[in-house]
């Protein structure tokens, strides 16, 4: 396939439909099958094209913790209000991370409350930044997993090249195969199989998700991001139970080399070590699933140059994003969502990012059980 319409040609897609409902279906037992797709990017295009109401009743997908804002805590959140509010501090952002709520408010309102909160496209735009005004100290506010990491190794290299004094980062990159593991330890879900993360394979490439059949006995297909890649993988996935496999599959073999970019983990490695612990939304903490800056590298650390608070903070009692994050809940069944909580008035994460499943949930209609139901009747007309 050359192109982006033959990625959703509907002939193609019934008949991976049909392929599914036969996997499905096999045998005088009929099984219950829960997929986890890590991905927020999965998510969102399961909904935008209704695609968990054209499966069979017997697979259910169940969206996991992929979303780099959806994980962040609302401690770190108020760090980085915390640094926007610092004299002479500029503080940059991606646009996502400006409306997620801390404590008090948002980087949005900081900005509107005098501070110098500016969102860029990459670090790189905050380096400039900081090469144009030496008189500020810039931040710029580090998230994401492995996808968004080397970009900011890239820029961290570049700024110890022209040996810029007024440049930090607030480090918050996190990394896929801990929460992965959380996932599969906790007592509250029973999965069938992951489609595992496109955009993070890229860089990581497929070997790390090896423990996941070794050791918890469960299949991962690495799934894109179109409507057929994510059929396809849910094909490949019932098809190993079937066949009484287990084991890691590349569907997205056309943008996911089995060992990742070399490059970009040499770099990753080069500027970043891992935290002992971090913490995450809804997971609590865990171990060594977080980047710092090497030790070589504490100049351009804002842990380092500045006091921050550091203070550990409660999501809001009515907020249950950490639920929607672990699969447990279907963001419809949160007791706020599309009430008190919406994309314009946001409560947690989960309902503020692109990828948060909240938002894909609101933005497509998905508003309680039985507008979902609807809705799919709608697209599989």
């Amino acid at each position: 396939m050359r192109f982006v319409d033959e990625f959703r040609d509907p002939a193609a897609a019934r008949k991976l439909l049909g392929a599914i409902e036969s996997l499905a279906n096999e045998g005088s037992r009929q099984e219950h099958f829960k997929f986890m797709e890590v991905c927020g990017g999965h998510t969102h295009t399961i909904y935008r094209h209704g695609i968990e109401h054209l499966l069979p009743e017997n697979v259910e997908l169940v969206h996991g913790p992929g979303c780099p804002v959806c994980v962040i805590p609302m401690g770190r959140v108020d760090d980085a209000i915390w640094l926007a509010q610092q004299q002479d501090v500029t503080f940059t952002c991606f646009g996502d991370m400006m409306r997620v709520p801390g404590s008090n408010g948002s980087l949005l309102d900081a900005k509107a409350n005098g501070a110098d909160v500016r969102f860029v496209y990459s670090p790189l735009d905050a380096l400039k930044i900081a090469v144009d005004n030496p008189d500020k100290q810039v931040v710029f506010f580090a998230i994401g997993f492995e996808t968004t990491a080397p970009s900011t190794a890239v820029t961290l290299v570049r700024a110890q090249q022209l040996g810029v004094k007024n440049f930090t980062v607030f480090c918050n990159h996190v990394t896929i195969v801990p929460p992965i593991k959380a996932i599969l330890e906790s007592p509250d879900l029973r999965l069938s199989g992951f489609l595992g993360p496109g955009h993070v394979s890229t860089v990581v490439g497929t070997r790390p998700y090896r423990f996941v059949p070794a050791v918890y006995g469960k299949p991962l297909v690495v799934a894109g991001f179109e409507p057929l890649d994510i059929l396809a993988s849910i094909v490949m996935l019932l098809r190993q139970i079937r066949d009484g496999r287990c084991e890691v599959e590349n569907q997205y073999s056309r943008v996911v080399p089995d060992d990742g970019n070399p490059a970009a983990l040499s770099l990753m490695s080069k500027v970043f070590a891992l935290r002992p612990h971090f913490e995450w939304r809804g997971l609590g903490f865990i171990s060594q699933s977080a980047l710092r800056l090497r030790d070589e590298l504490a100049d351009f650390d804002a842990e380092q140059r500045f006091a921050l608070p550091g203070v550990r903070v409660a999501d809001p009692k009515a907020c249950q994003c950490g639920e929607v994050l672990k699969g447990v809940l279907k963001p419809w069944e949160c007791k706020v969502f599309g009430t008190a909580c919406t994309p314009e008035t946001p409560i947690g994460t989960c309902m503020v990012s692109p990828e948060g499943a909240c938002a894909a949930y609101y933005n497509f209609g998905r508003l309680h059980r039985e507008a979902a139901s609807l809705s799919g009747q709608v697209a599989g007309a």
